[in-house]
């Protein structure tokens, strides 16, 4: 016996009005209306983020030169290896994921050649284990990344307070999402499908499919030290000419 399944949205109930469609779809809390109006699947009040995604998605736009920008890491061999290229408007404080990379089972030359492409001169944010020694070479896993060529930042990943709470992370990444300040560019679909089954059970957040959601974490706790292009950067105003030959006899 075979099974098919046909996912339908509400404009597809063409036997209703465009009005009425508007009330069902009003009538539904916003976390769930992509769910119950487009056949998106979702987890329910089991959600880590209960957040539209039309709240948080955004157009792609190029990066403005004076942003600062801040790449996320999230180490992984069985469970991918995470990476997002982050963009932050800090005059407005808008946190941007703009790219987003996902791969299990490959070795640091491999995930190095996918993300040095973002910027070779944008600062990685990398999480506490990657300190520990990798067991086919005995080197630190941080080490590794930066001898293949990425600008890892020189601490993992703490708070602007200090710590690494996971819960402290989520809260801010949650109340950016609800204060419209966190947006992702459309097509980054791994990291909505992690956004869409980041749940809780009994409380807690389950690990797992959550790479991506982490790596936007660690960027996001170290933002503080994100940068801008190496062009802005290196212009800086000139000092003033003092219009002074010799010391002023009242200097004298």
């Amino acid at each position: 016996m075979t099974k098919h399944i046909t996912r339908m949205e509400i404009d597809d109930a063409e036997h209703y009005t465009p009005e009425q469609r508007q009330a069902i779809i009003d009538s539904y809390p916003e976390h769930e209306r992509e769910a119950r109006t487009k056949g998106i699947p979702s987890l329910g009040s089991g959600r880590v983020f209960p957040i539209a995604e039309d709240a948080i998605l955004c157009e792609p736009i190029p990066i403005p030169k004076h942003w600062h920008q801040i790449i996320g890491i999230d180490f992984g061999w069985e469970h991918p290896f995470a990476a997002t290229r982050n963009a932050w408007d800090k005059d407005n404080d808008v946190f941007y994921v703009v790219a987003s990379y996902c791969e299990a089972k490959a070795t640091p030359p491999i995930h190095v050649a996918a993300v040095k492409p973002w910027g070779d001169w944008i600062p990685c944010a990398w999480p506490h284990d990657g300190l520990q020694h990798d067991k086919g070479s005995g080197n630190e896993l941080a080490k590794q990344y930066k001898t293949h060529g990425l600008k890892m930042l020189d601490e993992h990943a703490t708070h602007a307070a200090g710590g690494i709470g996971i819960e402290a992370g989520i809260t801010e990444m949650l109340e950016r999402m609800q204060t419209g300040r966190l947006k992702v560019f459309r097509g980054q679909e791994q990291w909505l499908e992690e956004f869409r089954y980041y749940r809780r059970e009994d409380g807690l957040i389950v690990k797992e499919r959550d790479d991506l959601i982490s790596a936007t974490r660690y960027a996001i706790m170290m933002r503080r030290f994100a940068k801008q292009p190496p062009s802005v950067e290196r212009w800086k105003p000139k000092p003033r000419y003092s219009g002074y030959s010799v010391v002023p006899t009242c200097l004298r």
